[in-house]
């Protein structure tokens, strides 16, 4: 009973996003409270200071995002968390850390919308925002997880991936995983790999901030360590200073998106159930992915070859692998608690050809299993 005590527990998707940072090595988070994601700060605010970590509460998300951006300039993991409202004040910064390739994780727990919409129920209509809120080109890296365990995993997996690429990345909760308990072995999650950025070892003076290593990404030099370089949102040359060169900006702007291309394999998750002969496969995430998976096996249970693709990496949208999992299905319902944000881009994957219906609720209450069976049997389902 007291191994168990230890080992097992009763794990709230926000707390797991919390404590999964500090063992990522997160030692800075910067925000604003705001529904449904403010258990994060409230977690952070109790245990970062004994783990030697600062939090601040700031005045926005705007300045929330910048000082995460400016203690990992320092050399420091860091971390925010919002949700809708404060999701869009952050784009201007998420823009910013891209071109200047700082490492941070931005959760977003969505909730409904527009504007100040539903702020204690859920939804899932920031995932298109979360590509392309910000403004030109840039690469995006969004996972969303659909327990709380594996908001643990995934949470571990965004800074590792933030460090590992330079990049901002956003970890894509729904207000029900972030509010949903779940018994938890933490021995799984105990020895989750972590990653560091990589560090100059040439003498200050020799190193130039923004020029590539072999996998496209520079190497990135702590502010006070004597690396003295320029940081901008503006278009830079290796050096970090402005630049207007227009062979120097088209190589920056392809390094960015290929740096995320070159390491696809590493960033690609996803879930395959019941897809191998399936007749239609359902498409679905977060929470939503949950009352999928029972629909699949009440419609087995009816003689119905379905089957589940749970996208786990929204971005890059894993499209290889979508096609290759629905190459023998008739039918492909995308279920979503939006108007159909990734139906318009699951059809674009497969094309004309694939038949591509959806099931989707933008009232504040999840899709229900019963709801997706119907779609599965090919019956009318209520779009809201």
């Amino acid at each position: 009973m007291g191994a168990a005590t230890k080992t097992v527990q009763l794990l709230q998707g926000n707390a797991a996003c919390a404590r999964a940072a500090l063992a990522a090595g997160c030692r800075f988070y910067a925000g604003y409270p705001i529904s449904p994601s403010s258990e994060i700060a409230e977690v952070m605010a109790r245990l970062l200071p004994p783990a030697g970590g600062k939090f601040i509460q700031m005045e926005d998300e705007i300045a929330s995002l910048g000082a995460v951006i400016g203690a990992s300039l320092a050399g420091v993991k860091g971390m925010t968390a919002t949700s809708g409202p404060g999701f869009s004040l952050m784009q201007e910064h998420i823009g910013y850390a891209c071109y200047a390739e700082v490492p941070c994780v931005i959760v977003n727990v969505m909730r409904g919308g527009p504007s100040t919409g539903l702020p204690t129920l859920p939804a899932q209509g920031d995932v298109m925002q979360a590509r392309w809120g910000t403004h030109g080109d840039h690469p995006a890296i969004a996972l969303c997880p659909s327990t709380p365990a594996e908001v643990y995993e995934l949470t571990v997996l965004a800074f590792n991936l933030s460090e590992r690429l330079r990049t901002p990345v956003i970890l894509l909760m729904d207000e029900v995983v972030a509010h949903m308990y779940e018994k938890v072995d933490m021995r799984r999650l105990a020895n989750l790999a972590v990653e560091n950025r990589a560090r100059p070892t040439c003498a200050p003076g020799k190193h130039a901030a923004f020029a590539p290593g072999p996998d496209g990404v520079p190497v990135m030099a702590p502010f006070g360590d004597g690396y003295r370089y320029h940081v901008t949102g503006l278009a830079h040359d290796d050096r970090g200073y402005p630049t207007q060169d227009p062979k120097l900006v088209a190589a920056t702007n392809r390094r960015l998106q290929e740096k995320t291309e070159r390491n696809r394999e590493g960033l690609m998750r996803y879930e395959l159930l019941d897809t191998q002969d399936a007749e239609v496969i359902v498409f679905a995430y977060g929470i939503v992915a949950a009352a999928a998976r029972r629909a699949v096996r009440e419609a087995r249970k009816q003689g119905i070859r379905a089957g589940l693709f749970r996208p786990i990496t929204l971005w890059p949208f894993p499209g290889e692998e979508l096609a290759a999992a629905c190459a023998g299905a008739e039918r492909v319902v995308v279920a979503e608690m939006n108007l159909g944000q990734m139906t318009g881009e699951v059809q674009r994957v497969l094309g004309r050809g694939k038949d591509v219906e959806s099931c989707l609720k933008a009232d504040g209450e999840a899709i229900s299993p019963e709801e997706i069976l119907l779609a599965i049997e090919g019956k009318e389902v209520r779009h809201v």
